[in-house]
């Protein structure tokens, strides 16, 4: 019998197993460069200094990729924030990379990005504070053993930066957990008579959306524990097609789809289908048109484009086609089926309709 060596599999945690590996795994060469070349002054706590973190954001054209595309301005401006005792809230409408550059900015000051909390309506004060490991302190008492850190409490405690996302899916009295912190850097623990106080290089960033539903607003006392950056959509089209193509991209490797050649062509009719959707006007400013009660933003057109790569690379002859875009064009654009349904179909009849080299796209968004 021939003796059969089974191939060896990653070790659970490995990066290479991950769907998708955390900023600080996947860059960790790129953030390694910089620390190498980084020769300016770095905040206590911080791995880089705060140009060298927005070389990181923004890209050198050379070894170090973009990871925002946008004013360089706002970036600079988010980045001196952390380095003060500032809070940092990123704020705009679903789409506008918020969770991105939150992500990429605790990888790049602190090489932790997963000190994160998720903020829904069922968020609690402990996911903020601390819990209890209720066994041991039914068992034992309050003791700083029974005692449960959250991701706060664990980046005040190292010194990193901890992430708050949706903060304002969260009720208003768990959002105000956060006040004696931000303005402290202190977390009391009456319960041991202690305290956490935070270390040097501890902040916290917060991403947030006042666009859809469900949203409480934020208090005044908590607002003015924040420095808030907004983060626009896409200035130009030629913008939005370098986003989306450079995650369509990203995540086709991440995914392991087949390369799917000529996708530019399709992903510049759907960025311009969302824009002129968006804006309520064709980009030559000559037709006024109604807009879809959904965002359509930049990640949806990155989704809509992934699917269509799947498709064709799967089910059709491995080129991006019009049709492998359409039923999912059509599924982003229409979230009411009433409304919604309307204004895709005016839209189609009144300007698709009108565009020769549109013929194609317009035949197969019809059928779908």
């Amino acid at each position: 019998m021939t003796d059969r060596t089974e191939p060896r599999l990653p070790a659970a945690g490995d990066p290479r197993t991950a769907l998708r590996p955390h900023a600080e795994e996947q860059y960790a060469d790129e953030l390694a460069l910089l620390v190498a070349s980084d020769d300016r002054p770095r905040p206590p706590g911080w791995r880089l200094s705060p140009h060298a973190v927005v070389t990181y954001l923004l890209g050198d054209g050379a070894k170090i990729t973009p990871k925002y595309v946008g004013p360089r301005r706002l970036m600079e401006v988010a980045v001196s924030t952390l380095v003060t005792d500032r809070a940092l809230l990123l704020l705009g409408v679903p789409g506008t990379a918020k969770t991105w550059v939150s992500e990429h900015l605790a990888a790049a000051v602190s090489g932790n990005s997963t000190q994160l909390v998720q903020g829904t309506a069922g968020t609690t004060e402990e996911a903020i504070r601390y819990g209890w490991n209720y066994a041991r302190l039914l068992a034992e008492g309050p003791s700083e053993a029974a005692l449960t850190a959250s991701p706060v409490m664990r980046a005040m405690e190292t010194g990193t930066i901890a992430r708050v996302e949706e903060l304002t899916r969260m009720p208003s009295d768990v959002q105000d957990a956060l006040i004696t912190i931000l303005s402290e850097k202190t977390l009391p623990v009456p319960e041991l008579n202690t305290e956490v106080q935070a270390r040097r290089g501890f902040n916290l960033i917060a991403t947030a959306n006042d666009r859809d539903r469900g949203v409480n607003e934020l208090s005044s006392a908590l607002r003015r524990r924040f420095n808030t950056v907004v983060l626009p959509m896409p200035a130009s089209a030629d913008d939005e097609v370098e986003i989306v193509a450079r995650r369509v991209a990203q995540l086709g490797r991440s995914l392991d789809l087949p390369e799917v050649p000529a996708a530019l062509e399709e992903i510049r009719r759907v960025v311009t289908i969302f824009r002129e959707l968006r804006n309520g006007m064709t980009e030559d400013g000559r037709t006024k048109l109604k807009s879809p009660t959904g965002t359509l933003s930049t990640a949806e057109a990155i989704s809509v484009i992934t699917s269509g790569m799947a498709l064709a690379a799967h089910f059709g002859d491995g080129r991006l086609h019009p049709s492998d875009v359409a039923a999912g064009l059509v599924g982003a654009v229409v979230k009411d089926p009433v409304s919604d349904t309307v204004v895709w179909r005016e839209y189609l009849e009144t300007v698709v309709r009108e565009r020769t080299d549109w013929r194609d796209f317009y035949r197969a968004a019809r059928d779908a």
